[in-house]
């Protein structure tokens, strides 16, 4: 039997994986997507993620969950009711939703979860962050897998539109229900969508604005590789401390913007580096020598580099479930001890500070670990030939890859 455009798309779009989870939210592109794995011969486990957010999708839900048990699939629900009324809330839904997803795929052995976005989606987002003014990587396209947590994300449709999915559950007479908030006029993404429409006539199409923004993801990945080249040669590290050269600074300026969001990153790990105004500000004030403080990080100019570190006044709390600032842990903890940073307290405990050749300010940040007010051990006070009591969590889009020492 001879294999359909979609379900070759699907196919070619999932790789090779191990045990797969699909995302499926009853609305019509997931329903393909269950609908074609189920034609392949694949056995996923299915996960639908109720928000609580309009009464019908308690419905949506069992329809999904009566659709995957007539195709012997596990199916689970899994609910969020964190809206506070708050903030941008599609953006909460969405966070929530791989908080949720991820969570799900660990307890159930799952090495991928596949989501159903389209070319029609990738268009949808490059037009919306157009509008805000997005840089390179804003405009690039939607990424067809990454790793989060431990868990692969897969978009196995972004080559497929959305037209052609609900044509083919029409086909195979399947359901499917539409999200009335498609078609709210408050959301961007809506709007956006209206917009393309419009924007069809002159040859501005889906699969047009997906070619855009696949050229610019492939010069994207260009500069990531000249901004790995750069760090290789300009970026050494020690117990959580990096030094840069000065060299950055003969670099093209894209390429030293990347290298100080990626340091950024490394320190002090979130889902976006500082953009735009804030890292051109830090830029030019690192050029001229001048210390500077951004993101709670801390960029100071010492003995010809520059140090970047943690910012003091901005760490977390002391953990006693030894992970602390998420990002460091600690070889078997000993009993009835906390990490919180070395401090002033700290630094005077400890009477061979100045011989690890960092300034004060530097180490006020340092992990450290305590039994009541005693300091016990920082990463620079471990000799070379013994086992580190700390070690750095592993975390994405940093600079772990690129072997700087921990």
């Amino acid at each position: 039997m001879s294999v359909s455009p979609l379900a070759q798309i699907f196919t070619s779009g999932l790789g090779a994986v191990g045990p797969l989870g699909l995302a499926v939210s009853g609305g019509g592109d997931s329903m393909a997507m269950l609908h074609l794995a189920h034609q392949i011969g694949l056995k996923p486990q299915i996960a639908t993620v109720d928000h609580g957010l309009r009464p019908e999708s308690a419905n949506e839900a069992r329809m999904v969950a009566s659709v995957a048990a007539k195709m012997g699939l596990r199916h689970d629900t899994l609910h969020w009711r964190g809206w506070d009324g708050q903030g941008n809330l599609q953006d909460q839904a969405r966070r929530a939703r791989k908080a949720l997803l991820t969570q799900w795929a660990k307890e159930r052995g799952l090495a991928a979860v596949a989501l159903a976005h389209t070319c029609d989606d990738l268009a949808e987002t490059f037009l919306m962050r157009l509008a805000r003014g997005a840089g390179i990587d804003g405009l690039s396209a939607m990424q067809p897998r990454w790793s989060e947590n431990g868990i692969v994300f897969l978009r196995p449709l972004l080559a497929a539109r959305r037209e052609d999915l609900r044509a083919y559950l029409t086909d195979i007479a399947a359901q499917w229900v539409d999200d009335p908030s498609n078609e709210m006029d408050r959301f961007d993404r809506v709007k956006i969508r209206k917009t393309l429409a419009l924007l069809d006539p002159l040859g501005i199409d889906a699969r047009r604005l997906a070619d855009v923004a696949g050229h610019i993801s492939v010069a994207r990945t260009a500069l990531d590789h000249g901004t790995d080249d750069l760090i290789r040669q300009n970026v050494t590290g020690r117990a959580g401390i990096l030094s840069l050269a000065t060299a950055i600074f003969d670099a093209p300026l894209e390429l030293q913007r990347r290298l100080l969001q990626r340091v950024i990153l490394w320190l002090h790990p979130h889902d976006y580096a500082p953009r735009g105004d804030a890292i051109t500000a830090l830029q030019q004030r690192l050029r001229q020598g001048m210390a500077s403080q951004l993101a709670g990080c801390h960029f100071l100019p010492f003995k010809g580099k520059i140090l970047a570190f943690r910012e003091a006044n901005t760490l977390s709390p002391q953990a006693s479930f030894h992970i602390w600032d998420h990002v460091w842990q600690v070889n078997d903890p000993p009993q009835n001890t906390v990490i919180a940073a070395l401090g002033p307290s700290g630094l005077s405990q400890w009477q061979g500070w100045r011989a690890v050749g960092f300034p004060r300010a530097a180490l006020l940040s340092q992990p450290s670990l305590w039994r009541d007010d005693a300091l016990i051990s920082t990463p620079l006070m471990t000799p070379p030939n013994e086992k580190p009591v700390f070690f750095r969590a592993k975390a994405d889009n940093c600079l772990d890859d690129l072997n700087l020492s921990h």
